[in-house]
């Protein structure tokens, strides 16, 4: 007994490999064309961190083109300031970007830019927080408190006192040459006096001569 082989009718198998070839000439392109991402990144989007790091790292999904900016980072805390120290580098798929030593307690923002594997430029952003903040206040030299001024003039008071010489110096030098002067005036006074007392001798023996 023979049994008749069933054909498949041409035109439906035409028209499904027809739209099979289609989907693969529009889509493979994409596909194959599609930018780099960002897979992963530390500290992760949207995360809430103790500290501000020492560093931002960015894992994307294929190896990136370096070269003279075509990497770039730009890190800014809640007041708008930068916080990056240094260019960022480049190791494969991960961006490594240095942070300042220390930050204040806020919201940061990342805004990156890459070239991808496909020679296209891409870039995005993320922000972060941070609960606690590492700056350190400036000190100032304090001013002498009264107590200390009081204390530093009883002190000077009582050295004048212990030491009378160094204190009184400059009376004793005065009296020392008062001293000396009256004594001159002294001593001249007796001479003349002493030479008017000789004159008046000298006078009175001529007088009993004649």
């Amino acid at each position: 007994m023979k049994t008749a082989a069933r054909s498949i009718p041409f035109a439906p198998v035409a028209l499904a490999a027809t739209l099979l070839v289609a989907f693969l000439v529009l889509f493979a392109p994409l596909s194959a064309s599609a930018h780099d991402t960002l897979v992963a990144s530390s500290p992760a989007a949207d995360s809430t961190v103790e500290t501000l790091p020492a560093e931002i790292t960015l894992t994307f999904s294929e190896k990136l083109i370096t070269g003279d900016g075509a990497t770039e980072l730009v890190v800014t805390d809640a007041s708008g300031a930068s916080v990056v120290n240094g260019p960022a580098t480049v190791d494969g798929a991960i961006v490594t970007q240095p942070l300042v030593a220390g930050g204040a307690a806020g919201e940061y923002h990342v805004v990156w830019k890459i070239v991808s594997s496909d020679g296209h430029p891409t870039s995005g952003e993320f922000s972060f927080t941070v609960t606690t903040s590492t700056l350190t206040a400036p000190t100032t030299e304090p001013s002498p408190t009264p107590s200390a001024t009081a204390a530093q003039t009883a002190d000077a008071v009582d050295r004048q006192a212990a030491d009378p010489a160094d204190s009184s110096g400059d009376a004793v030098g005065f009296w020392v040459l008062g001293i000396v002067g009256v004594l001159v005036l002294a001593a001249v006074v007796i001479l003349v006096l002493s030479r008017r007392g000789n004159r008046s001798t000298t006078g009175s023996d001529d007088l009993s001569a004649r």
